[in-house]
């Protein structure tokens, strides 16, 4: 077998090309027995095709046989290989080696974030099926009678929630989010985006008493819109995206008490009054005034930098009627349309 070589790349000609590559990983390994961890670098040749996922099977057959990590499916779909490629979540078997070989970067792996890590690359998941189970991930139709056949649903109700029906559970949203890096009682990104597939399902008939418990303390208003779960997610769900679809259903629930609900119904009544954030009105609207007395010095020290805007004469948007036409319309619009569809129970429909 002829072997031809050019540069990182080495085609081995034979009864089948195979192009391969020499690549370099290094490894965060985490030893439970003595709990400390170290970096060890490993150089293998895989092929050029190979992804994260297969450069380290290739590290573990041929390099060091004690390496662990989870996979399964290997397609991008089980969530098993979540884990952190350069400091962001991925899943492994979805990222491509040759980028990095190319470039003649050393790629670092490592365990998921906000998550204990048992060993090497594998994370205890416990803490978050504790979150995916706290809010309820199953259709709740209370009483009604269970239909003979399937709930018929307009594919257009559906597609209401496909996004977040789209979640495979593979933590790597959780792994980035700041909020529960700072608070790790929030519920989280993904229980909070699975909590929507559920709240927007026409089916479900507890939809007020989930967004009452999702409203509460390390729920909604808890997310800081870092936007970082977005970023990470492999499947395109968008968490922060379902996070701000719960809090506009909490809003039309009048769920307003938690201090995260008022700081953001300051944004839209100020939107509203002048075009703009009025900043003075923000923190004892938020906290009240009480707590706000509490914060005058820090106020004082902002006041004397020029940071506190005239609370007498707040800045106002030159076109504001233009504003509050643009708001009332959608305002009209977001009442004319139903908060959610109507599921049409089967037995309740003749057939031909």
């Amino acid at each position: 077998m002829a072997t031809i070589e050019n540069a990182h790349f080495t085609t081995l000609k034979g009864a089948y090309d195979t192009e391969t590559m020499e690549a370099t990983v290094k490894v965060r390994r985490f030893n439970p027995e003595t709990g400390k961890s170290r970096f060890d670098t490993f150089i293998v040749t895989i092929p050029v095709t190979a992804t994260v996922l297969d450069a380290l099977d290739a590290i573990k057959d041929t390099c060091d046989g004690t390496l662990s990590y989870r996979k399964s499916c290997r397609m991008s779909v089980c969530g098993s290989c979540g884990m952190r490629v350069d400091g962001g979540a991925a899943l492994a078997c979805k990222v491509p080696m040759r980028k990095f070989v190319e470039a003649g970067h050393t790629i670092t792996v490592s365990p998921m974030g906000n998550l204990p890590v048992i060993k090497d690359l594998v994370v205890d998941m416990t803490p978050f099926w504790d979150k995916i189970r706290a809010i309820k991930p199953y259709l709740d139709t209370k009483n009604a009678d269970t239909p003979a056949k399937e709930w018929r649903i307009n594919p257009a109700d559906t597609a209401l929630i496909h996004k977040e029906s789209l979640c495979i559970l593979c933590g790597c949203c959780v792994s980035e989010c700041i909020s529960m890096e700072s608070d790790p009682d929030f519920l989280g990104p993904a229980a909070l985006a699975k909590a929507y597939r559920f709240v927007g399902d026409a089916r479900d008939k507890d939809t007020r008493e989930r967004l009452r418990d999702l409203s509460g303390a390390h729920g909604i208003w808890d997310c800081t819109r870092c936007y970082f779960c977005n970023q990470r997610c492999p499947k395109g769900v968008d968490p922060r995206d379902a996070i701000a679809k719960l809090g506009a259903e909490s809003f039309k629930e009048g769920f307003t008490s938690d201090a995260g609900a008022k700081h953001a119904k300051v944004f839209v009544d100020s939107t509203f009054k002048g075009g703009y954030l009025r900043e003075t009105e923000l923190v004892p609207k938020t906290i009240g005034p009480a707590n706000a007395i509490k914060d005058i010095p820090f106020a004082l020290q902002l006041a004397r930098a020029g940071k506190v805007p005239n609370p007498l004469s707040p800045h106002k948007a030159k076109d504001n009627d233009e504003v509050k036409r643009l708001w009332k319309l959608l305002e009209k619009e977001a009442k004319g349309q139903p908060r959610r569809a109507t599921a049409v129970h089967p037995d309740a429909v003749q057939e031909g």
